[in-house]
């Protein structure tokens, strides 16, 4: 008995003393799980199985995505925070619930800046303003001279109360001094349903979740609410560029692991998920869904999150916006 106490003794003072080296040398050790916040089959899960597909010939453990939908990506984001700090749990997460909902929740179980450790920037996502193929509106302006004739009267789309979609709705409403009846969906799938059905009027989304219908023909974009138009839509000019300012509302989609993560096994994740993100048939794949590949560093990442925090904390604050 007191030979099987000395050597479990012993292998716990061995693993104490590992160095992060050494124990970045041993990871992964099992499957690495990517949670995503939301239900299979959309833009952030479509991006995180392709990422997954190409870093099995990347890591010796495979990638799994496990997807954790609810509360705005909350449920996702507080499993993550709550994991073991050793890399093999990931957050795969949208600007919403890392920037936004800790501005728009008071008992939110984590802190974005305490509680998780930046890995790297994935994509960014332009934000465009859409209308029906058949709408008499060509342009941004076009759309708030409308509006201005008849205000608080064209109903507009978003995918929830305090999604990037209705704080890009706001900023607009703000810039052009215009105002529409604001109607919240559950998602982006009901919203552009019913955009296509007549039930509403304009919306505004990703560029990967409208670009198959842009190119069938059944929607147009009126602009482009990002600070650079869109690679695929070269045609569509940004809000600024149609004179409305401080309206970038682009949405990115970032890895994050939970903090004290150590840094080694950090950047073991960082090099392999930017080898993923820059091989040219994962490339292509992403650009050619809308998105715009990012893949940058940890400290690059960590500034943008305290950046984004900062300015939709201030929209939030301005607009009054409150979680329902």
């Amino acid at each position: 008995m007191l030979s099987r106490i000395t050597q479990f003794a012993a292998a716990l003072l061995l693993a104490a003393s590992m160095t992060p080296a050494a124990q970045a040398q041993d990871f992964p050790n099992r499957p690495i799980r990517m949670v995503i916040a939301f239900p299979p089959g959309g833009p952030t899960d479509f991006v995180g199985r392709l990422l997954a597909d190409r870093l099995k010939d990347l890591l010796p453990q495979p990638v799994l995505i496990e997807n954790k939908a609810g509360a705005n990506g909350a449920i996702g984001a507080d499993f993550v925070a709550k994991a073991e700090p050793d890399g093999h749990t990931l957050f795969l997460s949208t600007v919403g619930a890392i920037a936004i909902t800790p501005h728009m929740r008071t008992d939110l179980p984590y802190d974005t800046l305490r509680d998780f450790a930046p890995v790297t920037q994935v994509v960014r996502n332009t934000t465009l303003l859409v209308v029906r193929a058949d709408h008499p509106a060509k342009s941004a302006k076009d759309l708030a001279a409308l509006a201005k004739e008849k205000p608080g009267t064209i109903p507009f789309a978003s995918t929830g109360v305090g999604a990037t979609t209705h704080l890009a709705m706001e900023l607009y409403q703000s810039a052009a001094g215009i105002k529409f009846v604001h109607v919240p969906y559950r998602g982006a799938a009901p919203a552009l349903t019913d955009l296509l059905g007549g039930q509403v009027q304009a919306f505004f989304a990703d560029a990967t979740v409208l670009m198959p219908h842009i190119k069938g023909g059944r929607i147009k974009a009126l602009g482009a609410a990002s600070n650079q138009r869109n690679p695929l839509l070269p045609d569509v000019p940004t809000f600024a560029e149609q004179g409305y300012p401080d309206t970038d509302s682009g949405n990115w989609y970032g890895l994050l692991a939970p903090a004290k993560t150590p840094p080694t096994v950090i950047a073991r994740l960082n090099a392999a998920f930017v080898a993923a993100i820059n091989d040219p048939v994962v490339k292509d794949k992403l650009i050619q869904s809308g998105a715009v590949p990012v893949a940058n560093t940890p400290a690059e990442f960590g500034k943008v999150l305290k950046d984004e925090l900062a300015r939709w904390g201030k929209v939030v604050r301005e607009k009054g916006i409150k979680e329902p």
